[in-house]
C-alpha cells in the first residue's frame, strides 16, 4: 500500500489544491484537499496507479448548470447543512436554534500512520466546531475504517441531531443495494432494492443491533455476481440505534452515510465536550460478493481479542437450553454432561435456570448466584464433573436485564431504565437495567466476577433478550447510547479481570451481531431458530460480513422446537458443520444409531475445523436450487466444499456444479466426506462410478479447468441432503 500527495496540474483558485491518494491491494481512494473546506471526494473504487490523480481540480472540470448557486459545492467527506449543500448532511446540529448552518472553514491533514491512516481536522470558526475524521485503508484487506469525532469549541451547549461516522462516495453505475431484514428466529433475510433517484434509508431505534435492520449493506454494479463485478460494502460497528442512507446526487453519483441514530437529547454537548461516532467498516471489491466477504472477514479477524492472543480450535459445544429449558438440576445435568462427552463434546454450557429463584422466565433475573434448591452446594460439583470428563464449562448470563420479581429489583427499582410518568413496559417479563449507573455496573461485575473467580468457568453466553423501551436514565435523559457503551465497558472489565474467559454475544439469537460487540466477544449466537432448512439462509447472510469461526451453529432437535419441521441427523449436522459447531439437544434421549451418527459428524468437524475456520469462504448458487459454500486457503488449493439441496430436484439428471475459484491450470484430488463406514446408496439404473472413486482413500484427480468451467458431478439426491467433498491441489 502506498499514499501520495501530489499537486494538481491546474487550478482557477487562488491556492491550488492537492490530492491525497490511499491505495490498498486492489482498491484506491482519492480526495481533493483545499485549505478552506472539507476535502472533496474524487474517487473510491478499483486500484489506481500510485501516481494516478485527477488532471485538474473538480470545479475546473465541470461547468455549472442553470438555476443554481454561483459557487459549486461537490460532495465532500463531511457535507454540512445550510450553506449551499442540499443533499443529506453529515452533521445536523444547533445551539438553542442558532448556529444551525455549518461550513468547514479550514482543513488540516494529519498523518497518523505514514501511507495508511490520516486524520482530517475540519474547523468551523463561525459555529465554533471541529470535526476530526479518521480514515484508515488497510492494504492487505482493502478495508477502509472511518470514524468522526465532533468537538464543541463554543461557550454554549450544542445539540447534535445527526453525526455520520463517514460519508462515502459511490459511482453512478451502482444500481442495487443488498441489505438484510428479518425478525426473531429469521435473521439475515436478504433484501435487494434498486438504487434510483429516491432516497434509500434504513433505521433501527430498538437500542440494539436488532433482528430486523442489520447495520450493513452491499451496493452493486450491473453484472455483479458472487465471484465477479464491482461492489461496495459497509457496516457500522455499533450495537445500538443506527441509520444508513444512500442518496442520488445531481452529478449522478451516490453518497452513502452511516451513523448512530441519536434519540432527542442524546447528542447534547456541553462546552468542551466531544461526540465520538462508532467506526464505519467499508470495502470495495472487483471480485463480487465473495470478495466483499473476504475483506470483511480479514478485518474482523484482525480485531478479535482472543484469550492468549490467538484463536484455538473452536471446541465442540453443547448448550443445555433446548434440552432442559429452566428445569436444570445437578443429577440430570451431570448425566447429560456424561453423555455429551461420550459423543465428543468439548465445552458444556449450562444455560438459563441455574440461578437463585429461576424456575421460569417470570422471575429472578438480576440475582446472580446459584439457586439453593437446585444447587444446594453451589456449582462446584457440576463444574468438577464436567472438567473431569475433559470438557470446559460455560455459563449463561443476562446481566443487562432484571425481572420485577427479583431481589435486585425489589431492592433497587430505580435501577431499571424508565421514564417518569410512563408505564414500565416489560418484554419476556423483564426490564432493562441502567448499567450506566456505576453502582449497577459494580453490582453486576461483583456477582459475575465472583463466579468466575470461584470456578474454572471458561465461557459466558451473554444474552440480551429485549428491545430498549422506555430507555430513560435516572435524570430523565435518554439512555440508548449510554447503555451500549456501558455494556461494552462491563464486558471489557470482566475480560480484564478474567482474561481467559470467552464471551458469546446472544440477543434472542441474532439481535446483537456487529463488529462493535465483537471487540469484546468471540462468538455470536446466529439465531434462536436451529431448524436446518431455515439456518441455511440465515447462516449465508451472516457469512457476508462475519467469518465462520464466530458463527454459532448447532445440531438441534427433530422436530425443531421453533418450526416443528424435522430433518435427518446427517442434514442437521452438515448445516451446522461449517460454523462453530454445537449441539442443542438432550443426547441422553438419542437412540444408539443417532448417537453414533452424531459422534461421527463431530469427528468430521474436528478433522476439518482448521480448514473451515482459517481461510476464505466462497458462497455460490448452483443449478436446480443447489446452494454451496467452500472454505479453504486464499489460493483455493485445499478446500472443503459443502453443497446443500434444500428442495427436491426439478430435473431428471443432476447438473454439475461449477467452481470458479479453482485454478484452471491445476489438478485437484477430490474426496467425498462421509462419516466412517458410510456407503453411498445407489439408485436403480444409476451408475455411481464417479462417486465410488471419490469415496476412497485416494479419491479422484480431476482437472481444475474442468471443475471451474464444466463442473463437479453432483449426486442425484433427495431434498434436505448435503454433499461434502475436499479438493486438494496436486499439481
Amino acid at each position: 500500500m502506498t499514499a501520495t500527495i501530489l499537486p494538481s496540474m491546474s487550478s482557477t483558485h487562488a491556492q491550488d489544491p492537492h490530492f491525497i491518494a490511499l491505495h490498498g491491494r486492489a482498491s484506491s481512494l482519492v480526495l481533493e484537499v483545499n485549505d478552506h473546506e472539507a476535502p472533496l471526494w474524487r474517487y473510491w473504487g478499483p486500484r489506481l496507479g500510485d501516481a494516478s490523480v485527477p488532471e485538474m481540480p473538480l470545479r475546473d472540470s465541470r461547468p455549472l448548470p442553470s438555476f443554481m448557486l454561483d459557487v459549486d459545492q461537490p460532495l465532500t467527506v463531511a457535507p454540512t447543512f445550510g450553506v449551499g449543500w442540499f443533499g443529506q448532511s453529515a452533521l445536523l446540529a444547533h445551539r438553542d436554534g442558532l448556529d444551525f448552518a455549518q461550513a468547514w472553514t479550514r482543513c488540516e491533514v494529519e498523518w497518523l500512520v505514514a501511507g495508511s491512516a490520516i486524520c482530517l481536522h475540519l474547523h468551523d470558526h463561525v459555529a465554533r466546531l471541529r470535526l476530526d475524521l479518521t480514515l484508515r485503508l488497510d492494504g492487505p484487506s482493502d478495508v477502509l475504517v472511518a470514524q468522526s469525532v465532533l468537538h464543541n469549541l463554543g461557550d454554549t451547549p450544542l445539540d447534535v441531531q445527526w453525526l455520520a461516522a463517514a460519508t462515502l462516495r459511490l459511482p453512478s453505475h451502482c444500481d442495487t443495494v443488498r441489505s438484510f431484514a428479518g425478525q426473531h428466529m429469521h435473521e439475515f433475510l436478504p433484501q435487494v432494492d434498486p438504487l434510483t433517484r429516491s432516497l434509500w434509508r434504513k433505521e433501527s431505534r430498538r437500542g440494539r443491533t436488532s433482528h430486523d435492520c442489520f447495520p450493513g449493506a452491499i451496493a452493486t454494479t450491473p453484472g455483479t455476481t458472487a465471484d465477479a463485478g464491482l461492489c461496495f460494502g459497509a457496516h457500522l460497528a455499533w450495537s445500538g440505534n443506527h441509520q444508513q442512507t444512500i442518496e442520488w446526487l445531481h452529478d449522478g453519483i451516490y453518497q452513502w452515510q452511516m451513523g448512530e441514530w441519536l434519540a432527542p437529547g442524546e447528542g447534547r454537548l456541553q462546552p468542551g465536550q466531544s461526540l465520538h461516532t462508532p467506526e464505519l467498516i467499508a470495502t470495495c471489491s472487483c471480485a463480487g460478493l465473495n470478495g466483499i466477504a473476504a475483506n470483511f472477514h480479514a478485518e474482523l479477524r484482525r480485531r478479535l481479542n482472543w484469550p492468549g492472543g490467538a484463536m484455538k480450535p473452536r471446541p465442540v459445544h453443547l448448550n443445555t437450553w433446548e434440552g432442559f429449558y429452566f428445569d436444570v438440576h445437578p443429577g440430570p445435568v451431570q448425566e447429560l454432561a456424561t453423555a455429551a462427552a461420550e459423543v465428543g463434546i468439548e465445552r458444556f454450557v449450562l444455560d438459563d435456570g441455574w440461578f437463585h429463584g429461576r424456575h421460569h422466565d417470570r422471575a429472578a433475573l438480576g440475582d446472580w448466584w446459584p439457586d439453593e434448591t437446585k444447587f444446594p452446594r453451589g456449582l462446584g460439583e457440576l463444574i468438577a464433573h464436567v472438567n473431569a470428563l475433559g470438557m470446559e464449562f460455560g455459563l449463561w448470563v443476562e446481566p443487562e436485564m432484571v425481572n420485577p420479581d427479583s431481589e435486585l429489583f425489589r431492592a433497587h427499582p430505580d435501577w431499571a431504565l424508565q421514564v417518569a410518568g410512563r408505564p414500565l413496559l416489560t418484554a419476556r417479563n423483564q426490564l432493562v437495567l441502567d448499567i450506566s449507573r456505576p453502582e449497577a455496573a459494580d453490582y453486576l461485575f461483583d456477582k459475575i466476577s465472583a463466579l468466575l473467580a470461584a470456578h474454572p468457568i471458561a465461557y459466558l453466553k451473554w444474552d440480551h433478550n429485549r428491545d430498549l423501551s422506555p430507555a430513560g436514565l435516572g435524570d430523565g435523559r435518554p439512555g440508548y447510547r449510554a447503555q451500549v457503551h456501558a455494556a461494552y465497558a462491563l464486558m471489557a472489565r470482566l475480560r480484564a479481570a478474567h482474561p481467559g474467559v470467552e464471551i458469546e454475544s446472544c440477543s434472542g439469537g441474532g439481535g446483537r451481531i456487529d463488529f462493535g460487540v465483537l471487540r469484546h466477544t468471540h462468538r455470536v449466537w446466529t439465531s434462536d431458530c436451529i431448524d436446518a432448512l431455515s439456518r441455511i439462509e440465515i447462516q449465508r447472510g451472516l457469512l457476508q460480513f462475519f467469518p465462520p469461526e464466530i458463527m454459532g451453529a448447532h445440531v438441534g432437535t427433530a422436530p425443531s422446537h421453533t418450526t416443528g419441521r424435522s430433518q435427518t441427523m446427517p442434514f442437521r449436522a452438515a448445516v451446522a458443520l461449517p460454523g462453530h459447531l454445537g449441539v442443542e439437544l438432550d443426547v441422553r434421549h438419542l437412540g444408539d444409531d443417532e448417537r453414533r451418527v452424531l459422534r461421527d459428524w463431530i469427528a468430521i468437524y474436528k478433522q476439518l475445523r482448521d480448514r473451515l475456520h482459517q481461510g476464505r469462504v466462497w458462497l455460490g448458487e448452483g443449478e436446480d436450487q443447489l446452494v454451496w459454500q467452500a472454505h479453504g486457503d486464499e489460493a483455493a488449493s485445499d478446500l472443503v466444499l459443502i453443497a446443500y439441496r434444500p428442495q427436491p430436484s426439478s430435473l431428471r439428471y443432476a447438473p454439475t456444479l461449477r467452481l470458479p475459484m479453482l485454478d484452471a491450470g491445476a489438478r485437484y484430488r477430490v474426496r467425498e466426506v462421509l462419516p466412517k463406514g458410510t456407503v453411498r446408496s445407489k439408485e436403480r439404473h444409476h451408475t455411481a462410478a464417479f462417486f465410488d472413486a471419490i469415496n476412497t482413500a485416494d479419491g479422484l484427480v480431476v482437472d481444475g479447468a474442468w471443475l471451474a468451467h464444466a463442473g463437479l458431478p453432483m449426486p442425484r439426491a433427495q431434498a434436505e441432503t448435503a454433499f461434502i467433498v475436499t479438493l486438494q491441489r496436486v499439481a
